[in-house]
């Protein structure tokens, strides 16, 4: 059998990989702690629970609008313009089944064959992917534990060339925790100020879990809103994950091609879900804000724990919940018996000697660190680090 040569362009996530590694080793009897998925840990809230139910109960159970149900995208407007002082129409709004399918159709609408797309290091595994489904041309900034692992004006204005398309990155960043300021945010604008075909592309889905402050979007900046395709979703802030639904913001004709795309391939996603994402977007949000704190407790402790670790180079992550320490120290090392030659090695070696799961960076576009989540139990997470520990002071 003869498949399609798209399925060899990309590859499969390695966040997924490593969960389903993970779950294969736990059926066999083996007690895993898994600090790879990036799945907050908590219940969805009650109210939000409430209003899908009651959405049942009022047979909102029909097909929906390809870019959503109206009130929901007033309910998108209503907090782009509360939390984010940026003015958006519904029809400025497409929501899609989760973050991911709003990257895509976005991705989709913009790149052809031989556009490049530039994106900094680390990044989320699926960006690159989607560009290569698309035929484009992946260009990467690197950056470093060193620059807290944020691009610069000079680094984007370098990487720019005529076939430049889009820029593409998440703030907070997955899998960094890096958060653009305001200030580093107006530095790029100066630099996409002077490339007015370039597409940015804004990953805020990490938006509510900050630990530095408020918020920042690119799209604040009016010299450049026109071209910035805002994506957002409920999976992360409300605990949502597995109800899918994500939401972009962007200019109309932006919107419309989006639209036309998810036309052909899902339409509009679920009606419950959108009935139940009103209450979430507009209604009470210290659930939210409870489990941002939560995460900036699990954080601390994390960090203190990652620097009890001989070898680790480790930002502190300033949003979303993960570490992310360079672990090339142990490279070349063995424990007599197997030989840490990169990350991939590395997050093996700690799922089969440690029982504990995480991701290489090569997914990330990082080969020299691997990341690990915090989204997971004090308990859990005080018991992983304590396995990592002794696993690697068996290397030499």
């Amino acid at each position: 059998m003869e498949l399609s040569s798209l399925l060899n362009r990309f590859n499969e996530p390695e966040t997924l990989k490593m969960a389903k590694l993970g779950r294969e080793l736990r059926a066999s009897g083996v007690d895993v702690i898994d600090l790879s998925l990036g799945e907050p840990d908590f219940d969805t809230p009650q109210h939000i629970k409430d209003a899908a139910i009651k959405a049942i109960n009022d047979n909102w159970s029909h097909y929906t609008p390809v870019p959503g149900f109206l009130d929901l995208r007033e309910a998108v407007s209503t907090k782009l313009k509360r939390d984010n002082h940026l003015d958006y129409k519904p029809e400025n709004i497409v929501s899609s089944t989760g973050a991911k399918q709003s990257l895509a159709n976005a991705i989709l609408a913009l790149v052809d064959e031989g556009d490049e797309v530039i994106i900094p290091t680390p990044y989320w595994v699926t960006y690159s992917e989607l560009v290569k489904i698309a035929r484009g041309k992946v260009v990467e900034i690197r950056t470093t534990v060193e620059n807290k692992f944020k691009a610069t004006p000079a680094q984007v204005e370098a990487a720019i060339t005529p076939r430049s398309k889009v820029f593409m990155f998440s703030s907070p960043c997955n899998p960094s925790g890096a958060v653009y300021s305001k200030e580093e945010l107006a530095g790029l604008v100066e630099v996409f100020k002077k490339h007015p075909n370039i597409i940015i592309l804004s990953d805020e889905i990490y938006e509510y879990i900050n630990f530095v402050g408020k918020h920042e979007s690119i799209a604040q900046f009016e010299a450049i809103k026109d071209r910035v395709v805002l994506i957002n979703g409920l999976s992360k802030g409300f605990a949502m994950t597995g109800w899918r639904l994500g939401y972009t913001a962007s200019n109309l004709t932006i919107a419309k091609a989006m639209e036309k795309i998810q036309g052909q391939f899902t339409s509009g996603t679920c009606s419950i879900t959108q009935k139940a994402a009103v209450v979430a977007l507009t209604g009470d949000l210290r659930p939210s804000e409870a489990m941002t704190e939560e995460f900036t407790r699990r954080r601390k402790r994390s960090l203190e724990l990652v620097k009890t670790i001989p070898g680790f180079k480790c930002f502190e992550p300033e949003g979303a919940f993960y570490v992310f320490p360079d672990v090339s120290y142990y490279y070349g090392k063995s424990n007599g018996t197997e030989t840490i030659k990169n990350a991939a090695d590395f997050s093996m070696y700690l799922l089969n000697t440690a029982h504990v799961s995480s991701v290489m960076g090569d997914a990330f576009g990082e080969p020299l660190c691997v990341r690990f989540s915090f989204a997971n139990s004090m308990e859990n997470i005080e018991r992983a680090w304590k396995r990592i520990a002794d696993a690697l002071s068996l290397l030499k």
